[in-house]
């Protein structure tokens, strides 16, 4: 019936068969940064007659970029234009991610659209980035750069939305712990500040902040640490990156803990789902990954090709969360399942 898998999954949005339309509205909630209103934002028209060179980087290798991935390749299969999917996955993904932004540019892509892995850091990166082509953010938003627009999350909502569950979670207060990658990425930052003010007066307090680098001994490691250090008091842990779920879950699995630590976490890495069937998680907030993919693949196209018109109003473009718990997460998985089959290739 669909002679292409973005048809297909675009069928699956409108028939309500996937959880994402419902919180798929392009609204116009910032990120702290300059909007549009504020700055000036060039589009780069491509030369006519030259095939069109697209990227998307990842700001690393874990699972949670399958699904935009997914995405971009949909994409680029529906319009025939090549769209590159690049990930860092080394000790230094910074300056991996750098090198891959450099080598984009040298190759005269027309567009990239990148999560950048540290935006306090990379702002002049994305700026020289910004000077040459069509630049945006997915996932992970660097506003104070020139990039033309961002892909994905409201990470301080998503964050509010998981504050709501850690206050139903504890009703009389409790300790808890914060995991991530690093807390310099813009989605880390937002997202802990939105669960901050929510728990805010309900008696309950972070008493640890840990960082692993995306070191893959760190990962596991930090929330063991926590889990034995009873000193801490700790009555739940939060996982603020989508590998961070499983491996917190692993932690208490290992510890024996398993009913008396809760944990809640953001994303829907495999590890996390599972998790929550074993009654581990208690919930995870879940974004629109493919989404990031597909609509950045496509925005960039646009831009290339049909300039300044096709730049939105407004430079926030945010897909929305839902959570997933016990009670939902075997459709989630079914929903999640049929997206992925829209997109393989027919054999």
């Amino acid at each position: 019936m669909f002679r292409n898998p973005t048809a297909f999954f675009t069928a699956l949005l409108l028939a309500g068969a996937l959880p994402f339309a419902p919180g798929c509205k392009r609204t116009t909630a910032g990120t702290g940064g300059p909007t549009s209103a504020a700055r000036t934002r060039h589009v780069f028209l491509a030369p006519p007659g030259q095939p069109l060179k697209l990227a998307f980087v990842s700001n690393n290798a874990s699972d949670f970029w399958k699904q935009a991935e997914a995405g971009v390749d949909a994409y680029s299969k529906e319009s025939g234009v090549q769209v590159v999917f690049k990930k860092p996955n080394s000790t230094n993904l910074l300056a991996e991610q750098n090198g891959i932004l450099e080598d984009l540019l040298t190759q005269g892509y027309n567009g990239i659209a990148i999560s950048p892995w540290s935006p306090a850091e990379q702002t002049r990166e994305l700026n020289r980035a910004a000077a040459q082509t069509n630049l945006i953010c997915a996932d992970s938003d660097c506003p104070k750069s020139n990039r033309l627009e961002y892909i994905g999350t409201n990470n301080y909502e998503a964050g509010k939305k998981l504050g709501e569950q850690i206050v139903k979670l504890l009703p009389k207060g409790g300790k808890m712990a914060v995991f991530v990658g690093t807390f310099s990425a813009d989605n880390a930052r937002q997202r802990l500040q939105g669960i901050q003010d929510v728990i805010a007066g309900h008696n309950i307090d972070i008493v640890a902040k840990k960082e692993d680098s995306h070191d893959a001994i760190k990962q596991r490691a930090n929330p063991e640490d926590v889990i034995n250090n009873t000193s801490l008091g700790v009555n739940l842990l939060c996982g603020l990156w989508s590998y961070n779920g499983g491996e917190i879950a692993a932690a208490i699995r290992a510890s024996g803990k398993q009913g008396q630590l809760i944990e809640v976490c953001f994303d829907d890495d495999k590890d996390t789902l599972k998790a929550i069937e074993e009654g581990i998680i208690s919930c995870t907030v879940v974004q629109k990954p493919y989404l990031f993919g597909y609509d950045s693949a496509k925005l960039l196209h646009d831009l290339a090709v049909k300039g300044q018109s096709a730049l939105p109003a407004n430079d926030v473009m945010d897909l929305g969360v839902e959570v997933v718990d016990a009670e939902n997460v075997k459709a989630y998985q079914q929903k999640i399942g049929k997206m992925f089959d829209a997109v393989k290739p027919k054999k």
